[in-house]
């Protein structure tokens, strides 16, 4: 099988998965239509490699129109397009395919982040209908798959179960010091530790709630550790008990960070740094998805009181983690942990793609 897949950039949290997948087939050739450079500009750590070819394209307002010419020279059989309703040639491919007799599997969230609350009850006629003219569904997570397969119950739709390179590596991790060395080392005195871990990028990812935290809860018994740089980061340097290690990309440094902490702490757009988190053994605190914090699709991940603590407030939030006990910390994120160890290994996302090349 020859397959090619389309995706704006291939991030470093995605580069196992399609080298693992490209082991499986005949040929996988990834074609990006974003820039290097526009990826790194936007906080990615864009990894340069032979097997990621960029496609020719031109961006008009919000759609996307790119060059076939390369996905049809070298006669694939399989093109893996994104479910995204504003890519122009993609609906040209899925009309037209009587024609070129090309597979097309769809590959998205299957949902608008943004309109969540509106499309989880009626899903959008346009993601509809290119999903109706596909051959298959790659979908991110499980809930969004139950959706869409109630819709097309003769579809072929598989839940990737979405994970990221080197979760496996994280999952078998052993500290080589304690937590209370390892404190000591980066001068952390409070004895309570939230971790926070992902880009500043998007609007949405509620910093406010995050500066309200710190304002509330006590600075000499809560330290926070921020990982991650972006346009929207606020300044964490007049907070005592906030340390902040910006773009972290050393793995034995992340390491130690997240074995010093004790929750990881992301009040709205959480995405895959969850993932990251629970893999470390690390309990979810975060806000309820709502009209005014919003959830990446991964937020289903999440079960409240399982490997997750999620509230509807600061007030609420304040009132928890004073009552958390140690051992409730440490259940939550052994169960976090074995969640991941169950559903979110890349071997496990890599059989559910394979599962649609059948």
């Amino acid at each position: 099988m020859k397959v090619a897949i389309l995706q704006p950039e291939v991030p470093h949290y995605r580069e196992e998965f399609f080298s693992s997948l490209s082991n499986q087939v005949e040929k996988l050739d990834v074609y990006i239509y974003n820039s290097p450079e526009a990826a790194k500009k936007q906080g990615f750590d864009i990894k340069e490699n032979d097997s990621v070819i960029y496609i020719k394209n031109k961006k008009i307002g919000g759609f996307l129109w790119y060059s076939i010419r390369n996905l049809f020279g070298k006669k694939y059989d399989t093109l893996v397009l994104m479910l995204h309703i504003a890519h122009l040639t993609t609906w040209l491919l899925l009309l037209t395919k009587r024609i070129h007799r090309r597979k097309i599997i769809l590959w998205g969230q299957g949902i608008s982040v943004k309109r969540y609350l509106a499309e989880e009850k009626n899903p959008d006629w346009k993601l509809k209908m290119m999903i109706k003219f596909s051959d298959g569904v790659w979908l991110y997570t499980e809930k969004e798959y139950n959706q869409w397969k109630e819709i097309f119950p003769k579809k072929k739709i598989v839940a990737l179960c979405n994970t990221f390179s080197g979760v496996d590596k994280v999952l078998s991790y052993e500290p080589l010091e304690t937590k209370d060395v390892l404190k000591n080392k980066y001068n952390i005195k409070e004895p309570i530790v939230f971790i926070y871990c992902a880009r500043f990028e998007s609007d949405y990812r509620r910093t406010d709630l995050l500066i309200d935290t710190i304002k509330r809860l006590d600075s000499d018994k809560y330290a926070y550790i921020i990982i991650g740089e972006g346009k929207n980061k606020p300044d964490f340097s007049r907070f005592k008990n906030v340390y902040d290690f910006g773009a972290i990309y050393d793995v034995t440094k992340k390491h130690e960070l997240f074995t010093m902490a004790d929750v990881y702490y992301q009040p709205g757009w959480v995405g895959l740094s969850v993932v990251e988190a629970m893999a470390y053994g690390k309990p979810i605190l975060t806000f309820k998805r709502s009209e005014c914090v919003l959830q990446c699709v991964e937020y289903s991940y999440l079960i409240d009181n399982y490997n997750s603590v999620i509230v509807n407030s600061v007030e609420e939030l304040e009132k928890k983690v004073q009552s958390m006990s140690t051992g409730e910390i440490v259940r939550l994120g052994n169960n976090a942990r074995q969640y991941v160890r169950t559903k979110l290994t890349m071997s496990n996302m890599v059989d559910n793609a394979l599962f649609l090349f059948k």
